[in-house]
C-alpha cells in the first residue's frame, strides 16, 4: 500500500504528470460502490425511496464504468489529442446515455434484468477499440501488454459478474438455498470489486509509464 501512494504522489514532485484521469476512476468507483450500499440499506424504506436509490445505484454502475475508460485512454494517447478526446467523448457520452435510459420507467423491474446487464456489458465491450488501438502503437512496449494484461481481466471479471447477475446464478439451480448467502447479486459485487482492483493496478502501471518516458 505504502508503495501505491508513493507511485501516486511522488512522480508528482519530478514529472508533472496530471493525475485527474486516475483520480476521476477512484471517484467513479469509489462513488458506485457507495450508491450501491445506499440503494441496498434504503430500497426497503418507501416505494418512492426504492424508486431514487435503484436509479442512484444504475448512475453509479454507469459513472464506474465511463470513468474506467479514462486512465487507459488519456495516459495511452496523451500524445494524440484527437483520439484522446475522441475516445473519451464517445464513452462519456455513452455513459450519459445509459444513465438517462436507466430513469425509463420499468427500467428497474425483473423482466428487464437482461437487458441491465447487457446495456452496462455492451459499455465496457466498447473499450475494444482503444485497447486494440494502444496495442498498435506501443506493441514494442512492455507497459502496453502489462496494462492490457490488466485490462482483459478486468473485463473478464465484469463480464462474468454480469452473467452471473443476468443468469441468476447459483440460485436457479437450488431455489431458496442461497436466499442469505451466496446468490448471484453477491457474486456480482465480489466481482466488480475485483475488476475495479484489477483496474485500479494497470492505472499504477500507466502512471509509472508516463512519469518515466513522457510522450
Amino acid at each position: 500500500m505504502k508503495e501505491d501512494v508513493t507511485n501516486i504522489i511522488a512522480p508528482l514532485m519530478v514529472r508533472p504528470i496530471t493525475r485527474w484521469p486516475f483520480f476521476t476512476f477512484l471517484g467513479g468507483a469509489m462513488f458506485c460502490l457507495l450508491a450501491s450500499s445506499a440503494c441496498h440499506l434504503l430500497s426497503c424504506h418507501s416505494e418512492r425511496i426504492s424508486y431514487i436509490v435503484r436509479r442512484l445505484d444504475y448512475t453509479g454502475i454507469a459513472t464506474l464504468i465511463s470513468t474506467s475508460f479514462y486512465p487507459p485512454v488519456y495516459y495511452s494517447f496523451i500524445c494524440d489529442p484527437f483520439f484522446c478526446r475522441l475516445y473519451l467523448g464517445f464513452i462519456t457520452i455513452l455513459g450519459v446515455a445509459a444513465i438517462l435510459f436507466s430513469f425509463l420507467a420499468g427500467f428497474h423491474q425483473p423482466k428487464f434484468r437482461t437487458l441491465r446487464a447487457s446495456l452496462f456489458f455492451g459499455m465496457g465491450m466498447s473499450s475494444i477499440a482503444p485497447i486494440i488501438h494502444k496495442l498498435i502503437l506501443f506493441w514494442h512496449q512492455p507497459e502496453a501488454l502489462h496494462t492490457t494484461f490488466y485490462e482483459v481481466l478486468m473485463g473478464i471479471l465484469y463480464g462474468i459478474g454480469a452473467f452471473v447477475y443476468a443468469a441468476r446464478i447459483p440460485e436457479r439451480w437450488m431455489p431458496g438455498k442461497f436466499d442469505i448467502a451466496g446468490h448471484s447479486h453477491q457474486l456480482f459485487h465480489i466481482l466488480v470489486v475485483a475488476g475495479a482492483y484489477t483496474h485500479y493496478r494497470a492505472g499504477l502501471v500507466y502512471l509509472e509509464w508516463r512519469d518515466q518516458h513522457g510522450c
